[in-house]
């Protein structure tokens, strides 16, 4: 569970991007932070995992105190945060398995990531994710060899190796075709409830918000003004976040399936550290 109490951030300009947040997110919530450009929803999410630091307030997760440790603790408590990116922020030389294994770098020691030689514990659940993503078959591709919505997909793995306790999703749509969109939409809020991983994610569309999550907050210069299920977001609420605009909001019922297949003869090859 993530508790936000007070949570305020004010630049060095003067400018105040977080107006006193408080909230909480419980474990298998998804909830989506909407609001206009510069309202504040990418500061809050990386004042969550500490790349923007706080000027006021406090940050729990799991009962730590994210928001008092430094160091090599920052670094522990960083491990029980996975991040999607917008960008994908795959390293595209590298196969996709490398890239899903990359989120165990935290977890496993320098010589035997730089080796490629990780345990095969770790090893069988990066097959099982990409199986859950719907890319086994594509384990040995670059990453530069993938389509957006794959890209988005390795991204999705690679942070669940981390085994978190809150996911942040950062703009996950932004650069997917519709039907793209709402299928990863729909793999990352299904993946949060399985596992029953609290989410924070940062997004525009607000039809897809109100299609997939548990839960909405609007931010509006920094301060929240809604948090509520989606179905509360009637025309006046969005004005209230967004300004006077026409709030029709389209519907979308595709559909997307993904096949699972067994990948366990493959796992004592990569062991040995020879794939791709």
């Amino acid at each position: 569970m993530l508790t936000m109490t007070g949570v305020s951030k004010r630049y060095d300009t003067g400018d105040l991007a977080l107006n006193d947040i408080t909230l909480t997110v419980p474990a298998g919530q998804v909830m989506a932070l909407i609001g206009p450009s510069g309202a504040g929803k990418s500061t809050l999410i990386r004042c969550v995992n500490r790349l923007i630091e706080p000027s006021a307030g406090k940050v729990v997760l799991d009962g730590d105190d994210i928001t008092r440790v430094r160091g090599s603790a920052l670094r522990l408590s960083r491990r029980k945060i996975g991040m999607i990116f917008q960008n994908y922020a795959l390293v595209e030389r590298l196969s996709v398995m490398e890239n899903v294994l990359s989120g165990r770098l935290a977890y496993v020691g320098f010589w035997r990531s730089y080796l490629r030689r990780y345990p095969r514990a770790d090893i069988q659940q990066a097959f099982h994710l990409l199986e859950r993503v719907g890319l086994e078959s594509m384990f040995d591709k670059r990453g530069d060899e993938l389509s957006g919505g794959q890209k988005q997909r390795v991204g999705i793995a690679r942070a669940l190796m981390q085994n978190p306790k809150l996911l942040l999703v950062d703009e996950p749509t932004a650069s997917l075709d519709p039907k793209t969109s709402r299928q990863i939409m729909r793999l990352i809020c299904e993946l949060c409830r399985e596992q029953k991983l609290a989410a924070i994610i940062n997004i525009h569309d607000v039809a897809l918000a109100q299609q997939f999550v548990d839960r909405v907050v609007g931010l509006r210069a920094g301060s929240m003004v809604f948090d509520g299920h989606p179905s509360e977001l009637s025309p006046a609420v969005l004005t209230s976040i967004y300004g006077e605009e026409d709030w029709s909001v389209p519907t979308d019922t595709d559909n997307n399936d993904d096949d699972d297949s067994g990948t366990d003869k493959l796992v004592d090859t990569l062991v040995a550290g020879s794939h791709p």
